[in-house]
Formats: structure tokens, C-alpha cells, sequence
């Protein structure tokens, strides 16, 4: 139960993360004819959902990365950890904007007119997913960027004295060394953080 929580707060955050793409493309696509003066006909509504079937579908994807987002907001609401100590802390919100430049931007190049390049595009999302979510990179989230999210890399001092090295936090706060933070765990050592305040 524990791993499906962890691996459905990933794929939240994957959903979350390709949300620009869903923006851009929507940006690019969307139909709708504007007409000024005489002569001017309303084309239909079965006519305006046709020309915008990609757009109306990028529509649906942002409203699921919406709630994911809402959801991520609201689980720290019911973290039950014992806050932990930062002992040494390093700031690595340059990832932000590998995972943007490196995943999300070249997608956009992709011909949204033909129906192979959008099965294609649907395949390889999914699978940039699977990746994703395998190999930890969930974090490097260039939407939540933009929601004032920041990265570190901190190694922290928890309860009867035990040490973590290498944890990743993803916080709204601003953290600095010998701050108590709060956390959920995502995973093993990418944790949601906010600072405790005093």
C-alpha cells in the first residue's frame, strides 16, 4: 500500500511536471475562427470540437495535473514524521530547467496534424513517464518551479540521533542549515518539505 502511495505521488508529479507541455501545444493548436462584421457565421459547435480534438485533450491533461497538484499541496497537511534537522544543505534548482530544456521544450517541434505523430507523442510520454518515475527524476519539476517550489539537496539529523546524507527535499520554503523541517516521504530519499516554524 505504501509503494503504490509513493509511485502514485510520482506519477502526480510527472503529470505535473509536462503541464507546460500541455500549455505550449494547447498555445499551438487551438481553432477558434474569429470573424468581424457582415457576413459572419458561428461554424457550430460539432465543427469547433473537430478542428480542436489535440487542444481540448491538452484542456483535460491540465485539469489532471490541476488536481495532482492541489493533492500534492494538501498531503503535507497530514504528515505525521517527526521533523527533521538540516545539517548541511545546497540549493539544485538548475534541475528545473535540465528536465524543461532537455524533455518538454523539443516536444513541442512535433507535427500535431498528422495521427502517427500523436499516437507517437501519447507513447512517448508514457514511456518518459515509466522513466521517470523509475529512475527518480520526478523531482526535477519544471511546473512546480513556477509555483515557487525550490530544490535541495540536504543532509539532515532525524530522530535518536540517525544521519541521512543525499536527501532530496522539494519545498515552498526558503531552507537554510539548522532549519527543523516537517516532511512526507515520495520516496526512499526525495522527500516533501516545508520549515518548521518557531
Amino acid at each position: 500500500m505504501m509503494v503504490e502511495t509513493m509511485t502514485h505521488k510520482k506519477i502526480g508529479l510527472y503529470v505535473i511536471s509536462i503541464a507546460l507541455l500541455f500549455v505550449f501545444i494547447f498555445v499551438l493548436k487551438v481553432d477558434v475562427p474569429i470573424c468581424y462584421g457582415e457576413g459572419c457565421e458561428f461554424i457550430g459547435i460539432s465543427e469547433l470540437l473537430k478542428r480542436n480534438v489535440v487542444p481540448i485533450i491538452c484542456l483535460v491533461c491540465l485539469l489532471w495535473a490541476f488536481i495532482e497538484y492541489k493533492k500534492f499541496r494538501f498531503d503535507l497537511q497530514g504528515a505525521t514524521n517527526i521533523p527533521f534537522k538540516i545539517k548541511k544543505i545546497e540549493g539544485v534548482n538548475y534541475e528545473h530547467l535540465t528536465f524543461l530544456a532537455t524533455y518538454v521544450i523539443p516536444l513541442v517541434s512535433f507535427n500535431f496534424d498528422s495521427g502517427r505523430y500523436l499516437i507517437l507523442l501519447g507513447v512517448l510520454l508514457v514511456v518518459m513517464g515509466v522513466i521517470y518515475v523509475k529512475t527518480d527524476l520526478f523531482y526535477a519539476n519544471p511546473s512546480l518551479a513556477l509555483f515557487g517550489f525550490h530544490i535541495y539537496k540536504v543532509d539532515g539529523s532525524f530522530k535518536n540521533k540517525e544521519e541521512r546524507d543525499g536527501i532530496i527535499l522539494i519545498s515552498l520554503s526558503k531552507l537554510s542549515n539548522s532549519d527543523n523541517v516537517s516532511y512526507i516521504k515520495i520516496d526512499e530519499r526525495i522527500y516533501y518539505a516545508e520549515k518548521v516554524r518557531k
